[in-house]
C-alpha cells in the first residue's frame, strides 16, 4: 500500500532532496503547509536546516506547531529531521537576535546545546548506537549517517508523548542524542536524505511503520 506523506513546507531550506528521497522509497509525497493535507496524511515529515530559533519562528508562522500537536493528539505519525528534530525539545542555547528567543515545542523534555567537541560543526559521516529494538534502524544498525550540526540534545530528560522512548546516540567529542522513537513521534539529528542507501532504508522503515 502506498503511504501518503506530507513534507511540512514552512520555508526551512531546500527540501526537494527530501521529496525525491521519499518518492524513491515509494511514498506519495506532497510539499505543503496546508493544515488539512498535513492532518490526513499517513505521515508528516518535518524538515529543518539553519538556526533553531529561526526555524521555530517559521514553523509557528506556518501553523506547524498546531499541526504537529494535533497529529500527536490523534496518534498520527510525525518524523522530525535535523533542526526539525531539535524543535521537538524545550528550547536551545543557540544565540539568536530574535527576542525573546522562541521556545521549542516541548514534546521532549531537554535543551539543545552546543556540542562539546574540539571541532564544531560536526560535519560528515558517523556511526550511531541504535536503541534496542529500533524500528528506524532495523537492518542498518552498522551503517553510517550524515550529520551537519553544531547543536544537539545531550540527553532526553523525559518524553511528554506518553510512550516508552527509544534513544539512539552518537559521539562527537561527547555523547549526544542522534534519534528518538516514541510511539508515533520520531526524529533524527542526522539527515536521511544525505545518507545514501542507509538513509533511504531508514525512511523506508518509517514508511512501513505508518
Amino acid at each position: 500500500m502506498t503511504r501518503q506523506v506530507v513534507v511540512l513546507d514552512y520555508g526551512s531550506g531546500n527540501v526537494r532532496s527530501v521529496v525525491r528521497m521519499l518518492e524513491r522509497v515509494g511514498a506519495d509525497v506532497e510539499l505543503t503547509a496546508d493544515r488539512q493535507a498535513a492532518l490526513r496524511a499517513d505521515g508528516l515529515y518535518v524538515p529543518g536546516v539553519g538556526a533553531f530559533h529561526a526555524c521555530m519562528t517559521g514553523l509557528r508562522a506556518a501553523g506547524g506547531a498546531e499541526i504537529i500537536a494535533e497529529r500527536l493528539r490523534l496518534a498520527r505519525p510525525v518524523l522530525g529531521v535535523c533542526v526539525g528534530f531539535q524543535v521537538l525539545f524545550d528550547g536551545s542555547t543557540e544565540p539568536t537576535s530574535i527576542q525573546p528567543p522562541p521556545p521549542g515545542l516541548g514534546h521532549f523534555a531537554g535543551i539543545v546545546e552546543r556540542l562539546d567537541a574540539p571541532v564544531v560543526p560536526h560535519m560528515g559521516w558517523s556511526h550511531v548506537t541504535p536503541a534496542p529494538g529500533s524500528v528506524l534502524l532495523e537492518g542498518i544498525e552498522d551503517e553510517r549517517f550524515y550529520f551537519v550540526h553544531s547543536y544537539a540534545a545531550r540527553q532526553l530528560l523525559e518524553s511528554r508523548v506518553g510512550g516508552a522512548p527509544q534513544v539512539t546516540t552518537a559521539e562527537h567529542g561527547s555523547t549526544f542524542v542522534a534519534a528518538i522513537e516514541d510511539g508515533v513521534l520520531a526524529g533524527t539529528q542526522f539527515h536521511p536524505e544525505k545518507s545514501g542507501d542507509a538513509g533511504a532504508q531508514l525512511v523506508g522503515n518509517w514508511l512501513r511503520s505508518l
